[in-house]
């Protein structure tokens, strides 16, 4: 009956999720009370055992130093610069802002980054009178990408990571950066081909416009500025020696995240900055960790876990490239996070089944997840924030007009990833000592 109950309420949860028609936090929070209620497992063993506080920690601790950094104008300053660098050409800006959402994404994480950068990005459009579209999907695809180099820059990472100690922030630059640098040049290439007719030369005027502005006069220097910008260094710093010290990823950004409240209070009063955090995405984390853990307590993970390496053969090969494109398809249809949040436990089994070293099918799990979710307009996180951003301005993204880009993208993407995948991690287990 527990089997029954569990499975049904992560597949309805799961179907609610995807509806988007109700809040997504209360959707998985509700879940994940009603495996309570009908007794799946108790509230002691989902707090002790299946809600990853790690994780929600370390969202928490990004959140707060992204919101007071904001506060000092420093992310429409370098939008602003950039412009004013190509000198408002269409296509060098679409690169130039691809390349910031990227390198955004990876140091910060990808939602943070697009909600910093779309509103500046629409006001530039607007006054270039640019077609958005181009530039929207452009930073949706080269956010994902760029979430995928390091392990704080997508959620799917920061999950993996916190499930895996070995795999460090060291690790994920030497593994996962890469190939989603060889990405993204490959992608800002397609892009501006195919967007080489909507983005046209400006007039004059509204290039003179642009280089009228002062972007100086968007930053507020005062000691904020100095002290968020000096902290945040500090904290990603923090997240580089990690192997050297080996202080926890949560422990160092925690650190970053309250030095900086206590230090800012007198211009930034910690209320302020808390109301700013992101509340449902982390309830969202939450519940979702509840889901999972329902289908980890009545079995179906070993399950699973069984029938993979039934399908596999345990082949080592098998496994890991099943699994990314397991991993890519299911992040394009559904959110990578919920998905991912399943995997992990899956993956962990394998070494119930003699798998020795199970880093191949972690890295297959994070590319796939994170490259996945350019697949449609649901498959991250950061494409519904920016969905929701252009929506609020009427400019507003096609569902299907996303896919005809982001499709064609994942597929090239998975295809690149599978050849990076064997050759440096597959091959070797197919030669002889």
């Amino acid at each position: 009956m527990s089997v029954t109950i569990a499975v049904a309420v992560f597949i309805i949860s799961y179907i609610f999720i995807m509806s988007e028609k109700i809040n997504r936090a209360l959707v998985a929070l509700a879940g994940g009370v009603l495996l309570l209620l009908t007794g799946v497992y108790g509230w002691e063993d989902a707090v002790t055992s299946y809600i990853d506080w790690d994780t929600v920690a370390l969202l928490f601790a990004m959140m707060v130093l992204v919101a007071i950094t904001k506060k000092t104008g420093v992310f429409s300053y370098i939008a602003i610069w950039l412009a004013k660098i190509v000198k408002g050409q269409p296509v060098p800006l679409m690169v130039g802002i691809g390349f910031l959402t990227a390198t955004g994404s990876a140091l910060l994480d990808n939602v943070t980054t697009v909600l910093l950068f779309v509103p500046v990005i629409l006001t530039l459009t607007n006054l270039l009178q640019l077609p958005s579209l181009p530039y929207l999907i452009t930073i949706i695809l080269t956010a994902n990408i760029g979430g995928t180099a390091t392990l704080i820059g997508d959620p799917p990472n920061i999950m993996i990571g916190q499930a895996v100690p070995h795999l460090t922030f060291i690790s994920f630059l030497q593994h996962t950066a890469p190939i989603a640098a060889l990405l993204f040049v490959l992608v800002m290439i397609i892009l501006s081909f195919l967007f080489r007719k909507q983005l046209k030369k400006i007039d004059d005027h509204r290039i003179q416009e642009l280089m009228k502005m002062e972007e100086s006069s968007y930053l507020v220097k005062s000691p904020l500025l100095y002290q968020s910008l000096s902290i945040l260094i500090l904290t990603i710093v923090g997240f580089l020696l990690h192997p050297v010290f080996h202080i926890d990823l949560t422990i160092i950004a925690l650190c970053g995240a309250i030095l900086l409240l206590i230090i800012s209070e007198k211009e930034v009063e910690a209320e302020t900055v808390f109301q700013q955090v992101e509340w449902v995405t982390l309830f969202f984390f939450i519940g979702l960790f509840m889901l999972v853990g329902g289908l980890e307590e009545v079995g179906v993970i070993d399950e699973l876990a069984r029938s993979i390496m039934m399908l596999t053969e345990g082949d080592m090969t098998y496994t890991a490239l099943l699994l990314l494109w397991v991993s890519g398809i299911f992040s394009g249809i559904v959110d990578n996070i919920p998905f991912v949040a399943a995997m992990i436990p899956v993956i962990k089994e394998f070494e119930t089944y003699g798998m020795a070293n199970l880093d191949p099918l972690w890295w297959s799990l994070a590319l796939g997840a994170c490259l996945g979710g350019n697949g449609t307009l649901i498959g991250a996180s950061a494409n519904v924030v920016v969905a929701g951003l252009a929506d609020a301005q009427n400019k507003p993204i096609g569902f299907v007009k996303f896919m005809l880009y982001g499709i064609p993208v994942v597929i090239l993407s998975l295809i690149i990833t599978t050849i990076y995948i064997y050759f440096r991690y597959l091959l070797p287990f197919q030669q002889p000592l």
